[in-house]
Protein backbone atom coordinates (compact mmCIF):
# COMPACT_ATOMS: atom_id res chain seq x y z
CA UNK A 1 0.00 0.00 0.00
CA UNK A 2 1.36 3.44 -0.92
CA UNK A 3 1.83 5.75 2.05
CA UNK A 4 0.42 9.25 2.15
CA UNK A 5 3.83 10.87 1.87
CA UNK A 6 4.50 9.00 -1.36
CA UNK A 7 0.98 9.48 -2.68
CA UNK A 8 0.97 13.27 -2.36
CA UNK A 9 4.26 13.54 -4.26
CA UNK A 10 2.97 11.52 -7.22
CA UNK A 11 -0.75 12.32 -7.20
CA UNK A 12 -2.20 13.54 -10.48
CA UNK A 13 1.06 13.56 -12.43
CA UNK A 14 0.94 12.48 -16.09
CA UNK A 15 2.96 9.55 -17.40
CA UNK A 16 6.61 10.52 -17.85
CA UNK A 17 7.44 11.82 -21.31
CA UNK A 18 10.94 12.48 -22.51
CA UNK A 19 12.05 16.10 -22.22
CA UNK A 20 8.71 17.19 -20.71
CA UNK A 21 8.28 18.51 -17.13
CA UNK A 22 6.92 16.17 -14.45
CA UNK A 23 4.09 18.65 -13.79
CA UNK A 24 3.20 20.51 -17.00
CA UNK A 25 2.62 24.23 -16.67
CA UNK A 26 -0.84 25.80 -16.46
CA UNK A 27 -2.98 25.82 -19.58
CA UNK A 28 -4.26 29.33 -20.30
CA UNK A 29 -7.06 28.93 -22.80
CA UNK A 30 -10.57 30.31 -23.14
CA UNK A 31 -11.28 28.02 -26.08
CA UNK A 32 -9.73 24.94 -27.67
CA UNK A 33 -9.50 23.72 -31.27
CA UNK A 34 -12.85 22.06 -31.86
CA UNK A 35 -13.47 20.59 -35.32
CA UNK A 36 -16.74 18.73 -35.95
CA UNK A 37 -19.09 17.77 -33.13
CA UNK A 38 -18.36 19.15 -29.64
CA UNK A 39 -17.49 15.81 -28.04
CA UNK A 40 -13.90 16.32 -26.88
CA UNK A 41 -12.77 16.60 -23.25
CA UNK A 42 -11.76 20.27 -23.65
CA UNK A 43 -14.02 22.61 -25.58
CA UNK A 44 -14.40 25.87 -23.69
CA UNK A 45 -12.64 27.33 -20.66
CA UNK A 46 -15.68 27.38 -18.38
CA UNK A 47 -16.30 23.65 -18.88
CA UNK A 48 -12.92 22.01 -18.34
CA UNK A 49 -9.20 22.63 -18.42
CA UNK A 50 -6.28 20.13 -18.45
CA UNK A 51 -4.74 21.86 -15.43
CA UNK A 52 -7.95 21.38 -13.44
CA UNK A 53 -8.09 17.75 -14.52
CA UNK A 54 -4.66 16.96 -13.10
CA UNK A 55 -5.44 18.70 -9.82
CA UNK A 56 -8.83 17.01 -9.53
CA UNK A 57 -7.25 13.63 -10.11
CA UNK A 58 -4.61 14.38 -7.48
CA UNK A 59 -7.14 15.44 -4.84
CA UNK A 60 -9.28 12.41 -5.66
CA UNK A 61 -6.33 10.11 -5.01
CA UNK A 62 -6.06 11.59 -1.52
CA UNK A 63 -9.77 11.65 -0.67
CA UNK A 64 -10.46 8.15 -1.99
CA UNK A 65 -7.28 6.19 -2.76
CA UNK A 66 -9.01 2.81 -2.85
CA UNK A 67 -12.21 3.53 -4.81
CA UNK A 68 -13.02 5.59 -7.93
CA UNK A 69 -14.02 9.16 -7.13
CA UNK A 70 -15.08 12.32 -8.93
CA UNK A 71 -13.57 15.64 -7.80
CA UNK A 72 -14.69 19.09 -8.94
CA UNK A 73 -12.52 22.11 -8.16
CA UNK A 74 -13.81 25.64 -7.58
CA UNK A 75 -12.59 29.20 -7.20
CA UNK A 76 -12.92 29.06 -3.40
CA UNK A 77 -14.07 26.88 -0.56
CA UNK A 78 -17.37 28.74 -0.31
CA UNK A 79 -17.93 28.17 -4.03
CA UNK A 80 -17.58 24.43 -3.40
CA UNK A 81 -19.84 24.46 -0.34
CA UNK A 82 -22.62 26.41 -2.02
CA UNK A 83 -22.33 24.32 -5.18
CA UNK A 84 -23.13 21.16 -3.23
CA UNK A 85 -25.96 22.79 -1.29
CA UNK A 86 -27.65 24.62 -4.16
CA UNK A 87 -27.23 21.82 -6.70
CA UNK A 88 -28.95 19.30 -4.42
CA UNK A 89 -31.69 21.34 -2.74
CA UNK A 90 -35.00 22.54 -4.13
CA UNK A 91 -37.88 24.62 -2.79
CA UNK A 92 -39.71 22.59 -0.14
CA UNK A 93 -36.61 20.61 0.88
CA UNK A 94 -35.10 20.74 4.35
CA UNK A 95 -31.38 20.92 5.11
CA UNK A 96 -29.56 20.49 8.41
CA UNK A 97 -26.58 22.78 9.04
CA UNK A 98 -24.30 23.05 12.09
CA UNK A 99 -25.21 25.96 14.34
CA UNK A 100 -21.53 26.39 15.25
CA UNK A 101 -19.99 26.14 11.80
CA UNK A 102 -18.06 28.51 9.59
CA UNK A 103 -19.19 32.12 9.96
CA UNK A 104 -20.61 32.45 6.42
CA UNK A 105 -23.12 29.64 6.97
CA UNK A 106 -25.71 32.08 8.41
CA UNK A 107 -25.52 34.05 5.14
CA UNK A 108 -25.97 30.78 3.25
CA UNK A 109 -28.96 30.02 5.45
CA UNK A 110 -30.58 33.33 4.55
CA UNK A 111 -30.15 32.63 0.84
CA UNK A 112 -31.47 29.06 1.13
CA UNK A 113 -34.55 30.25 3.01
CA UNK A 114 -35.20 32.90 0.36
CA UNK A 115 -35.48 30.01 -2.13
CA UNK A 116 -38.09 28.22 -0.03
CA UNK A 117 -35.73 25.72 1.60
CA UNK A 118 -36.21 24.94 5.28
CA UNK A 119 -32.98 25.28 7.26
CA UNK A 120 -32.54 23.52 10.60
CA UNK A 121 -29.49 23.88 12.82
CA UNK A 122 -27.96 22.06 15.77
CA UNK A 123 -24.51 22.03 17.38
CA UNK A 124 -21.72 19.73 16.21
CA UNK A 125 -20.95 18.23 19.62
CA UNK A 126 -22.66 15.04 20.79
CA UNK A 127 -24.08 14.44 17.29
CA UNK A 128 -26.87 16.90 18.10
CA UNK A 129 -27.79 17.23 14.42
CA UNK A 130 -29.48 13.84 14.73
CA UNK A 131 -32.30 15.50 16.65
CA UNK A 132 -33.42 17.58 13.64
CA UNK A 133 -32.69 15.12 10.83
CA UNK A 134 -36.11 13.60 10.12
CA UNK A 135 -37.43 14.61 6.72
CA UNK A 136 -34.28 16.44 5.64
CA UNK A 137 -32.93 16.18 2.11
CA UNK A 138 -29.32 16.93 3.07
CA UNK A 139 -27.19 16.91 6.21
CA UNK A 140 -24.17 19.22 6.29
CA UNK A 141 -21.44 18.33 8.81
CA UNK A 142 -18.38 20.31 9.84
CA UNK A 143 -15.94 18.24 11.87
CA UNK A 144 -13.79 19.39 13.55
CA UNK A 145 -15.93 22.50 13.66
CA UNK A 146 -14.52 25.94 12.95
CA UNK A 147 -13.63 27.67 15.20
CA UNK A 148 -14.83 25.68 18.22
CA UNK A 149 -13.11 22.39 17.29
CA UNK A 150 -15.97 20.11 18.30
CA UNK A 151 -16.13 16.70 16.63
CA UNK A 152 -19.13 14.62 15.59
CA UNK A 153 -19.37 10.97 14.54
CA UNK A 154 -19.44 11.02 10.74
CA UNK A 155 -20.32 7.34 10.32
CA UNK A 156 -23.13 7.47 12.85
CA UNK A 157 -24.63 10.59 11.33
CA UNK A 158 -24.21 9.35 7.77
CA UNK A 159 -25.89 6.03 8.55
CA UNK A 160 -28.79 7.81 10.24
CA UNK A 161 -29.16 10.26 7.37
CA UNK A 162 -29.12 7.55 4.71
CA UNK A 163 -31.78 5.57 6.57
CA UNK A 164 -33.94 8.68 6.29
CA UNK A 165 -33.13 9.20 2.61
CA UNK A 166 -30.86 12.21 3.13
CA UNK A 167 -27.53 13.00 1.51
CA UNK A 168 -24.50 13.85 3.65
CA UNK A 169 -21.84 16.46 2.97
CA UNK A 170 -18.80 16.91 5.21
CA UNK A 171 -16.65 20.02 5.37
CA UNK A 172 -13.22 18.41 5.72
CA UNK A 173 -11.19 21.63 5.57
CA UNK A 174 -9.60 21.48 8.99
CA UNK A 175 -8.74 17.78 8.93
CA UNK A 176 -7.54 17.54 5.29
CA UNK A 177 -7.81 14.20 3.45
CA UNK A 178 -4.61 13.09 5.21
CA UNK A 179 -6.28 13.51 8.59
CA UNK A 180 -9.76 12.20 7.79
CA UNK A 181 -11.55 10.58 4.84
CA UNK A 182 -15.27 11.34 5.05
CA UNK A 183 -16.15 9.22 1.99
CA UNK A 184 -14.74 6.13 3.74
CA UNK A 185 -16.94 7.00 6.73
CA UNK A 186 -20.13 7.04 4.65
CA UNK A 187 -20.44 10.64 3.48
CA UNK A 188 -21.73 11.38 -0.02
CA UNK A 189 -19.57 14.49 -0.38
CA UNK A 190 -16.23 15.52 1.06
CA UNK A 191 -15.82 19.25 0.57
CA UNK A 192 -13.00 21.57 1.57
CA UNK A 193 -11.43 24.95 1.17
CA UNK A 194 -8.13 24.34 -0.58
CA UNK A 195 -7.17 27.86 0.47
CA UNK A 196 -6.23 26.43 3.86
CA UNK A 197 -3.93 23.47 4.61
CA UNK A 198 -4.33 21.73 1.25
CA UNK A 199 -2.29 24.40 -0.55
CA UNK A 200 -0.77 25.68 2.67
CA UNK A 201 1.10 28.80 1.57
CA UNK A 202 -1.54 31.52 1.81
CA UNK A 203 -1.24 32.37 -1.90
CA UNK A 204 -4.21 30.57 -3.48
CA UNK A 205 -8.00 30.64 -3.08
CA UNK A 206 -9.45 27.27 -4.04
CA UNK A 207 -12.17 24.78 -3.14
CA UNK A 208 -13.27 21.31 -4.13
CA UNK A 209 -15.97 18.70 -3.72
CA UNK A 210 -15.37 14.96 -4.04
CA UNK A 211 -18.00 12.23 -4.39
CA UNK A 212 -18.06 8.59 -5.50
CA UNK A 213 -21.47 9.02 -7.14
CA UNK A 214 -21.20 9.99 -10.82
CA UNK A 215 -24.70 11.49 -10.96
CA UNK A 216 -24.02 13.68 -7.92
CA UNK A 217 -20.74 14.78 -9.47
CA UNK A 218 -22.49 15.68 -12.73
CA UNK A 219 -25.01 17.85 -10.89
CA UNK A 220 -22.28 19.71 -9.00
CA UNK A 221 -20.20 20.11 -12.15
CA UNK A 222 -23.23 21.55 -13.98
CA UNK A 223 -23.72 24.05 -11.15
CA UNK A 224 -20.09 25.13 -11.51
CA UNK A 225 -20.56 25.59 -15.24
CA UNK A 226 -23.81 27.50 -14.76
CA UNK A 227 -22.57 30.00 -12.18
CA UNK A 228 -19.02 30.12 -13.54
CA UNK A 229 -17.33 29.45 -10.19
CA UNK A 230 -14.24 28.02 -11.85
CA UNK A 231 -10.66 28.03 -10.58
CA UNK A 232 -8.00 29.85 -12.56
CA UNK A 233 -5.36 27.71 -14.29
CA UNK A 234 -2.50 29.37 -12.42
CA UNK A 235 -4.21 28.82 -9.07
CA UNK A 236 -4.87 25.20 -9.99
CA UNK A 237 -1.25 24.64 -10.97
CA UNK A 238 0.03 26.28 -7.78
CA UNK A 239 -2.31 24.10 -5.72
CA UNK A 240 -1.09 20.93 -7.44
CA UNK A 241 2.51 21.96 -6.89
CA UNK A 242 1.84 22.57 -3.19
CA UNK A 243 0.25 19.16 -2.67
CA UNK A 244 3.65 17.49 -2.84
CA UNK A 245 4.54 18.80 0.63
CA UNK A 246 1.14 18.22 2.25
CA UNK A 247 2.19 15.16 4.24
CA UNK A 248 5.29 16.94 5.57
CA UNK A 249 3.28 20.01 6.50
CA UNK A 250 0.45 18.07 8.16
CA UNK A 251 2.92 16.03 10.20
CA UNK A 252 4.84 19.08 11.44
CA UNK A 253 1.75 21.21 12.05
CA UNK A 254 -0.04 18.47 13.96
CA UNK A 255 2.98 17.91 16.19
CA UNK A 256 3.33 21.65 16.78
CA UNK A 257 -0.37 22.09 17.55
CA UNK A 258 -0.30 19.32 20.15
CA UNK A 259 2.85 20.76 21.74
CA UNK A 260 1.22 24.18 21.93
CA UNK A 261 -1.99 22.77 23.39
CA UNK A 262 -0.03 20.90 26.05
CA UNK A 263 1.83 24.08 27.00
CA UNK A 264 -1.36 26.16 27.11
CA UNK A 265 -3.00 23.59 29.39
CA UNK A 266 -0.53 24.66 32.10
CA UNK A 267 -1.48 28.35 31.94
CA UNK A 268 -3.96 29.73 34.51
CA UNK A 269 -4.76 32.69 32.24
CA UNK A 270 -5.97 30.35 29.46
CA UNK A 271 -9.47 28.88 29.55
CA UNK A 272 -11.64 27.03 27.04
CA UNK A 273 -8.65 25.26 25.51
CA UNK A 274 -9.58 22.99 22.59
CA UNK A 275 -7.56 20.70 20.33
CA UNK A 276 -8.80 17.22 19.33
CA UNK A 277 -5.35 15.70 19.84
CA UNK A 278 -5.17 16.73 23.49
CA UNK A 279 -6.11 13.70 25.67
CA UNK A 280 -8.15 15.91 27.98
CA UNK A 281 -10.21 17.40 25.13
CA UNK A 282 -13.92 16.41 25.12
CA UNK A 283 -13.61 15.31 21.49
CA UNK A 284 -10.40 13.31 21.85
CA UNK A 285 -11.88 9.83 22.16
CA UNK A 286 -14.06 10.21 19.08
CA UNK A 287 -11.31 11.98 17.16
CA UNK A 288 -8.90 9.10 17.76
CA UNK A 289 -11.43 6.67 16.27
CA UNK A 290 -12.33 8.81 13.29
CA UNK A 291 -9.22 10.78 12.37
CA UNK A 292 -5.83 9.45 11.33
CA UNK A 293 -3.34 8.87 14.19
CA UNK A 294 -1.35 11.97 15.08
CA UNK A 295 -3.14 14.12 12.50
CA UNK A 296 -5.62 16.17 14.48
CA UNK A 297 -5.10 19.40 12.59
CA UNK A 298 -3.13 22.59 12.95
CA UNK A 299 -5.68 24.63 14.88
CA UNK A 300 -5.79 25.27 18.61
CA UNK A 301 -8.45 27.49 20.16
CA UNK A 302 -8.49 29.08 23.60
CA UNK A 303 -9.88 32.04 25.52
CA UNK A 304 -8.01 34.88 27.20
CA UNK A 305 -9.68 37.03 29.88
CA UNK A 306 -10.97 39.79 27.62
CA UNK A 307 -10.55 41.66 24.33
CA UNK A 308 -7.71 43.91 25.54
CA UNK A 309 -5.80 40.96 26.99
CA UNK A 310 -6.15 39.03 23.73
CA UNK A 311 -4.95 41.96 21.67
CA UNK A 312 -1.92 42.48 23.92
CA UNK A 313 -1.08 38.82 23.45
CA UNK A 314 -1.35 39.00 19.66
CA UNK A 315 0.76 42.16 19.53
CA UNK A 316 3.51 40.54 21.60
CA UNK A 317 3.97 37.52 19.32
CA UNK A 318 7.03 37.60 17.08
CA UNK A 319 6.75 34.29 15.18
CA UNK A 320 3.01 34.49 14.56
CA UNK A 321 1.08 36.66 12.10
CA UNK A 322 -2.12 38.35 13.24
CA UNK A 323 -4.19 37.10 10.32
CA UNK A 324 -7.29 35.13 9.48
CA UNK A 325 -7.38 31.71 7.76
CA UNK A 326 -5.45 28.64 8.92
CA UNK A 327 -3.33 25.76 7.69
CA UNK A 328 -0.43 27.83 6.35
CA UNK A 329 3.29 27.22 6.72
CA UNK A 330 3.57 30.37 8.86
CA UNK A 331 1.75 30.34 12.16
CA UNK A 332 -1.10 32.80 12.49
CA UNK A 333 -3.60 33.72 15.16
CA UNK A 334 -6.51 36.07 15.55
CA UNK A 335 -9.08 37.28 17.99
CA UNK A 336 -11.98 35.62 16.27
CA UNK A 337 -14.62 37.90 17.77
CA UNK A 338 -13.43 40.82 15.67
CA UNK A 339 -15.48 39.49 12.73
CA UNK A 340 -18.73 39.40 14.63
CA UNK A 341 -20.00 36.22 12.98
CA UNK A 342 -19.02 33.60 15.57
CA UNK A 343 -20.64 33.13 18.96
CA UNK A 344 -17.37 33.23 20.89
CA UNK A 345 -16.08 35.28 23.84
CA UNK A 346 -14.26 38.55 23.11
CA UNK A 347 -10.97 36.96 24.18
CA UNK A 348 -11.35 33.86 21.98
CA UNK A 349 -8.18 33.06 19.99
CA UNK A 350 -8.07 30.81 16.94
CA UNK A 351 -4.43 29.80 16.55
CA UNK A 352 -3.12 28.12 13.40
CA UNK A 353 0.20 26.35 13.90
CA UNK A 354 2.64 26.49 11.01
CA UNK A 355 5.79 24.48 10.35
CA UNK A 356 8.12 26.35 12.70
CA UNK A 357 10.02 24.29 15.26
CA UNK A 358 7.46 23.52 18.00
CA UNK A 359 9.80 24.53 20.82
CA UNK A 360 10.43 27.94 19.22
CA UNK A 361 6.73 28.52 18.71
CA UNK A 362 5.80 27.47 22.23
CA UNK A 363 8.49 29.73 23.68
CA UNK A 364 7.16 32.68 21.68
CA UNK A 365 3.59 32.05 22.82
CA UNK A 366 4.55 31.68 26.48
CA UNK A 367 6.58 34.90 26.34
CA UNK A 368 3.65 36.73 24.69
CA UNK A 369 1.23 35.43 27.32
CA UNK A 370 3.55 36.65 30.07
CA UNK A 371 3.79 40.05 28.38
CA UNK A 372 0.02 40.30 27.97
CA UNK A 373 -0.51 39.51 31.64
CA UNK A 374 1.73 42.34 32.87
Amino acid sequence: MTGDGTRVVRAGLPEPEAYEPPLPGPVFAAHFHLPGDAVGPYTYGRDANPTWTRLEQAIGELESPDEPVHTITFASGMAAITAVLFSQLRAGDAVVLPSDGYQLLPAVRTRLESYGIEVRTAPTAQDAQLTVLDGARLLWIETPSNPGLDVCDIRRLADAAHRRGALVGVDNTLATPLGQRPLDLGADFSVASGTKALTGHGDVLLGYASTRDAALADSVRLWRKTVGAIPGPMESWLAHRSLATLALRVRQQSAGALALAEALAERPDVTGLRHPGLPSDPSHELATRQMRPGRFGSVVSFVLPDKAHAERFLAALTLVDDATSFGGVRSSAERRGRWGGDEVPEGFIRFSVGVEEPEDLVADVIRALDTAAE
